[in-house]
């Protein structure tokens, strides 16, 4: 019965393959018992093949349905039934597709969002290395000069401790020259 119904609702439209599976299985799955909607619809797909326009179509379906117990009223309940079961299969399928779309897209959204965050952070710890190894390159490219500095300041030092000592010793030697030779 369910290849009837898919193609009473779904040849000629261009529908997507997939979802006219998906929904005429559920109104196969929920046909009421007896002469109703999905019958009447075959009926009158059955009449429409037959070249017969839509209105005789409608009418002699309906007069042989009749004949079967189905009133107006009757088609129109189960019309909103078979409503209902579809209305049904597509909040299922809103929440399917909430569900996917949360799995598939917001957790891909917040993983990028995520790595975003770190490749700022290794950017921010990038910028400091580099400036550290600008200011280490500096100090190695200032280093002979501050070397050479140290080193003269270092045997200016010398010089001068030296020249006080031997300043200092000479005047101890001629003290003592003195002394030997006054005393």
């Amino acid at each position: 019965m369910q290849k009837d119904i898919k193609a009473f609702f779904g040849d000629h439209h261009g529908l997507d393959e997939r979802s006219l599976n998906s929904l005429t299985k559920a109104l196969e799955k929920h046909n009421l018992p007896g002469f109703d909607y999905i019958e009447f619809k075959q009926a009158l797909g059955r009449l429409l093949e037959l070249d017969m326009d839509e209105a005789t179509a409608f009418k002699s379906a309906y007069a042989t349905a009749s004949t079967m117990g189905l009133t107006k009223e009757k088609l129109l309940k189960t019309t909103a039934h078979y409503k209902s079961v579809l209305l049904k299969e597509k909040q299922q399928f809103d929440q399917a597709l909430k569900k996917q779309m949360e799995q598939r897209v917001n957790s891909k959204m917040s993983e990028v969002a995520k790595l975003k965050k770190q490749i700022e952070e290794y950017k921010q710890k990038i910028q400091e290395l580099e400036q550290k190894i600008a200011k280490s390159q500096e100090t190695i490219d200032h280093a002979d000069e501050h070397i050479q500095a140290a080193k003269e300041k270092l045997s200016g030092t010398q010089e001068a401790f030296e020249h006080t000592l031997q300043s200092i010793v000479n005047q101890i030697d001629k003290d003592i020259e003195n002394i030997n030779l006054y005393l």
